[in-house]
């Protein structure tokens, strides 16, 4: 997309308006906002793990709800702005250095790890979906081992080869599974959130 017509629809766009007036990071604020009104997966007092974090939309969402007593530990490729009562650590989640890393800030099990991780796109579809697809596998692998077997795991995927295939792996270690859109993810995108709950021992 032309920084031109870019520019015009984050003009025009009541998500990035909301944002700006109520102090959040980005328009992805809402995302999650919306995911949670409809699965209620945020309550006070959790341990949540943030893939991607950066800017920090998700994570203002995750503070306000889980409160003082709350504990956010994110991640992101990019740097992020202090938030707080959010811990961050700033790498590459595919590095077995950082990822070790996190898992020692994180320390115990967490009662919800959310992803919203996406791949630089490269303008070539088949190789973008590839390296979506293998994020959204990396979050898993991480939600199946520190989840709380009560805990939630909230990923954003794209729909395309690989996505029917992950979601039935998905199935396979969660009881419940739920497709979501909310209404702030763009009707022309191909992105979609998967909400999964009641962890099956592997």
């Amino acid at each position: 997309m032309g920084s031109n017509r870019w520019q015009s629809r984050q003009a025009a766009d009541p998500y990035v308006k909301a944002a700006q007036s109520q102090g959040y990071r980005s328009r992805a604020a809402f995302k999650l906002d919306e995911l949670d009104r409809k699965d209620r997966f945020l309550r006070a007092g959790q341990r949540i793990v943030d893939l991607g974090a950066a800017p920090g939309g998700w994570s203002q969402i995750a503070a306000e709800r889980v409160g003082a007593t709350g504990r956010i530990v994110a991640l992101d490729l990019l740097p992020m702005e202090p938030l707080p009562s959010v811990e961050f650590i700033q790498g590459d989640f595919r590095e077995p250095e950082v990822l070790s890393a996190l898992e020692s800030l994180v320390g115990d099990r967490v009662d919800l790890v959310l992803s919203d991780m996406a791949p630089n796109i490269s303008g070539v579809s088949a190789r973008d979906q590839a390296m979506s697809i293998d994020l959204a596998e990396m979050a898993l692998e991480f939600a199946q081992e520190w989840l709380e077997p009560t805990g939630v795991f909230v990923v954003k995927l794209f729909q395309g080869a690989g996505f029917d295939e992950f979601v039935t792996g998905v199935r396979s270690g969660f009881g419940r599974v739920r497709l979501r859109k909310p209404p702030a993810s763009r009707k022309e995108s191909r992105e979609i959130y998967l909400v999964a709950d009641s962890r099956r021992r592997m």
